[in-house]
């Protein structure tokens, strides 16, 4: 008989100051077969401590805390210092609410890979720790709206102005505009008969053209200068 070893589960670590919702979502996440909550903690400094021992897949993360804040312990957790032995930067899920775009565009130029709201259901938070776990990222529909008033209120970008959308190839437009409408790599190439490494490289060359460093910065930098509108999510 050959051995029948378990999938390797997502590990996660969970950084919050309320006591209470650590434990409702430990609780929800111990529902899901393929994530584990291995740490928790009350705020960002001590959240660093536990990731930098324990090193989990994804970290969610609140924007609100005492000591040190979710937008101080991302910019912190996504650096090249931060990184151990070469690993890529661990991603960071925010927790944020409705009225809270201001940090919500502070996380996310701080690195924050994907964003969720406090209230989503509980598939939701799953499905975008997944996410994260593969390279994707994660824009809840309801935080990317505010997002987008918030920056159409604004005047001059938000988004690093080494953006050029004149320098993407056509398919790399097409590419773009999947991931903006939260399509993940998988989704990406069966929807263009692609190959999954294919579509790593297209996203990986659109980051590199627009100037910024992850899916959900694309995606925001997309709305931001007109490629992709509200109303085609």
């Amino acid at each position: 008989m050959g051995d029948s070893q378990e999938p390797r589960k997502l590990r996660v670590v969970l950084i919050d100051d309320e006591e209470l919702i650590r434990a409702g979502l430990a609780l929800v996440l111990a529902t899901e077969p393929d994530i584990e909550v291995i740490g928790e903690a009350g705020d960002g400094q001590a959240g660093l401590e536990l990731v930098a021992g324990l090193q989990p897949d994804v970290v969610v993360m609140d924007i609100r805390m005492p000591t040190m804040d979710g937008v101080a312990a991302t910019r912190i957790l996504t650096s090249e210092e931060f990184r151990l032995n070469g690993a890529g930067a661990i991603p960071v899920l925010i927790l944020t609410t409705f009225n809270d775009e201001e940090a919500v565009h502070a996380a996310l130029r701080a690195g924050a890979s994907g964003f969720v709201l406090k209230n989503s259901a509980p598939k939701i938070l799953a499905a975008a720790i997944r996410a994260l776990s593969k390279g994707a990222g994660w824009l809840d529909p309801n935080v990317t709206k505010g997002l987008l008033e918030e920056f159409s209120s604004r005047p001059g970008p938000q988004i690093p102005r080494t953006a050029e959308f004149h320098d993407l190839t056509r398919r790399e437009m097409e590419v773009l505009a999947a991931v903006a409408n939260g399509m993940n790599n998988s989704q990406i190439a069966e929807k263009f008969f692609l190959s999954e490494a294919t579509v790593k490289t297209h996203v990986h060359r659109i980051l590199m053209k627009l100037g910024v460093t992850d899916r959900s910065q694309a995606v925001v930098a997309a709305f931001r200068w007109g490629l992709v509108k509200p109303d085609d999510r």
